[in-house]
Order: C-alpha cells, then sequence, then structure tokens
C-alpha cells in the first residue's frame, strides 16, 4: 500500500476503477482500556530481562513519508523508555507485505517490531498468497496517532458543502470522481462507503500519493478527492482548493470543516491511523511493558506538537482497543467486498 502522504514521489494516476453500490459501515467497536502511562513510564529502563538488545522497527513505508516521520520522532522517546536503542529501517515494497514478513520471521521476543498505517487492514485482501498471515501472526502494542482524512474539491467545481457535492455527484453521468492515494487506503474506503451511504455514483482514480492528488485538485484536472491535511494544506493555503468534510467521527485536524457524520451521515467514522506491531506469540508482559513505552513517547509534548503540525493526533497506545478495531475494520471491508464484488487486488 502506499504512504498516505505520497512518499513513492510525482506520479500520475494509476487509471480507473469504477465503483458500485458500496455497504457497510465503520463501527470501530470495543473496551478502552486505560492507557498505561502511570508508575510505569516515571521508571524507564530494562525490566524483567527484557529489553536485552536493541530494539528494531522496520517502517512498511519509503522514508521521508508521514509515516516514516512518525517513527522517527517518537524513536529517541522509545529507547529512553526501554533504556536500549532503537534501530529503525525503512522496509518498502509489495504495499507494506515485505515489512511484515520480516517480523513474522523474527523471534516472538518483542525485540523486532512493524510500524504500519491503516493498510495493515486491507493488505491481507491485496496479497492472498504470503507465507504468513496477518490476523493470525501479529499482535498490537499499540496506536501513534489518528490521521483524519478530508473530503475536499477542485475550486472550478464550485462546490461548497457535502450537500451541494452530493447533488452535483447525482448527475454526473459515469459517476462523480474522487481521487485518493491508492487502492485499499482510508480515502479509497470513505469515498465508497459515502457512495453507498449517499446513493450516488463514484469513480475511484487511485494515486501513488496524497501529493498527486492535492497537485490535480489545484489544478482543476480532478474533481473531488480524499488525502490527509499533510498533502492537502499547500493547496488550502493557496487557495486552490476547498476542504468540505472530514471522514472522521469528530473534528480533528482542520478548524471549522465538518464531519461527514455531521452532515447528515450518522455514525460515520474512517480515520486513517499508525501503529506498531509485534510477532504473536510475544510474551504479554513483554508486549505490555511495549504499549508502555509508545504511550511513555506519544505523551511527550514535543512529539505531541510535531504530529499537529503534519495533522496527526497523539493517542492513547491501547492495544486492546486497537486489537477491537481491527477486527471491526476487517468487517467492513470484508462486507464492502461481500456486498459490492469490488475487488483490491
Amino acid at each position: 500500500m502506499p504512504d498516505p502522504d505520497g512518499a513513492d514521489g510525482a506520479r500520475r494516476p494509476l487509471g480507473r476503477r469504477r465503483l458500485g453500490v458500496l455497504a457497510g459501515t465503520a463501527a470501530l467497536a470495543g473496551l478502552a482500556r486505560p492507557a498505561l502511562i502511570g508508575s510505569a513510564a516515571a521508571q524507564p529502563g530494562p525490566q524483567g530481562g527484557f529489553p536485552n538488545r536493541p530494539i528494531r522497527v522496520v517502517i512498511a513505508f519509503a522514508a521521508g513519508g508521514n509515516s516514516d516521520t512518525m517513527a522517527r520522532l517518537i524513536q529517541p522517546r522509545l529507547s529512553e523508555f526501554l533504556g536500549q536503542p532503537v534501530v529503525v529501517e525503512n522496509r518498502t515494497g509489495a504495499g507494506g507485505a515485505l515489512a511484515a514478513g520480516q517480523i513474522a520471521a523474527a523471534p516472538a521476543d518483542g525485540h523486532t517490531l512493524l510500524f504500519d498505517a491503516a493498510s495493515f487492514i486491507i493488505a491481507q485482501f491485496i496479497h492472498r498468497n504470503l507465507p504468513f498471515d496477518y490476523e493470525r501472526d501479529f499482535v498490537p502494542v499499540g496506536m501513534v496517532a489518528e490521521v483524519p482524512y478530508i473530503l475536499a474539491v477542485s475550486n472550478g467545481t464550485g462546490i461548497r458543502d457535502l450537500k451541494g457535492y452530493l447533488e452535483q455527484a447525482k448527475i454526473v453521468r459515469d459517476g462523480m470522481p474522487f481521487g485518493s492515494p491508492g487502492i485499499g487506503n482510508t480515502g479509497h474506503l470513505a469515498g465508497a462507503l459515502l457512495a453507498h451511504r449517499s446513493g450516488t455514483r463514484m469513480e475511484h482514480i487511485p494515486y501513488r500519493g496524497g501529493a498527486e492528488v492535492a497537485r490535480d485538485l489545484a489544478a482543476g484536472t480532478l474533481p473531488s478527492g480524499y488525502l490527509s491535511l499533510n498533502s492537502l494544506a499547500p493547496v488550502l493555503e493557496a487557495g486552490r482548493a476547498r476542504a468540505i468534510a472530514l471522514t472522521s467521527g469528530r473534528r480533528m485536524g482542520v478548524e471549522n470543516v465538518p464531519t461527514v457524520a455531521e452532515s447528515g451521515f450518522p455514525d460515520f467514522d474512517l480515520t486513517s491511523w499508525n501503529a506498531l506491531f509485534c510477532r504473536a506469540g510475544t510474551p504479554e508482559p513483554v508486549r505490555r511493558r511495549l504499549e508502555e513505552a509508545v504511550n511513555f513517547a506519544t505523551q511527550d509534548e514535543e512529539v505531541r506538537r510535531r504530529l499537529a503540525t503534519m495533522g496527526a493526533s497523539a493517542v492513547p497506545a491501547e492495544a486492546d482497543r486497537l486489537a477491537a478495531r481491527l477486527i471491526s475494520e476487517r468487517t467492513l471491508v470484508q462486507n464492502l467486498m461481500r456486498d459490492t464484488g469490488i475487488s483490491f487486488g
């Protein structure tokens, strides 16, 4: 899967794929467990023999993108908490499957971790012949940040809000085109879900990165797109595109922009995220210790400030809640595929 913020460089769209009637809801269920940032975080350093050597974090995206920046931002804080060096490396290819494969083959001792994004959910539906299983072979360490996606329109459309967008979509003969940073990413799913719930036809145009979506919005060659604030901000500031709705369940990242849920579609909630994972079978005390380390890192004020400048919001790690979220979001994707026949492969 491509990085949501376009680390792949300037490339043209991959082509067009028409969306039919799409179904599913984005209910992000699960019981939240309190974040472990109390006395444990006040006592950084090895405990119970873990860790006893450097921690290796494999990033499923190229250097320079949002995901890479986030991982390197929390790197020194993780090291401080754990009392061992944290070494990060980028392992791109096969939509993140190469990075995931390295962790799936590593010892289940917590010393090798995967840093991935919401594309972790869709990977199993794209790559069907992998020697490992995303559901079976990984367990969450914890969430690092959430990244809201924004539905934006080119100024040339004259559209000012979601109501106007859907009204225009209903009169576009071949469906309203919308761009996103790639097949199966959060923007693609958000457009698919909105098409279903509004009863309109939408045409998905997958790009290799959010920066390319923003470029074509600004040029007026693409009427609409879903992308992160990090990619969209330059064209918003230049007045060459308009943000009309957030795909997240609550307002975040952009002032004075309503959510899709506020604009007539209750419970609409699709948000990109970044998180750390370890190998299934890792001892529970080790996994919890790593979760504490993530909380320690994301509670740092400078980390939170830097994340905010990227359009991301630091969140409690809450590995148990993330596990429930993975189940819910996989169900959403399965429903889309079952009810509409859409394929992400």
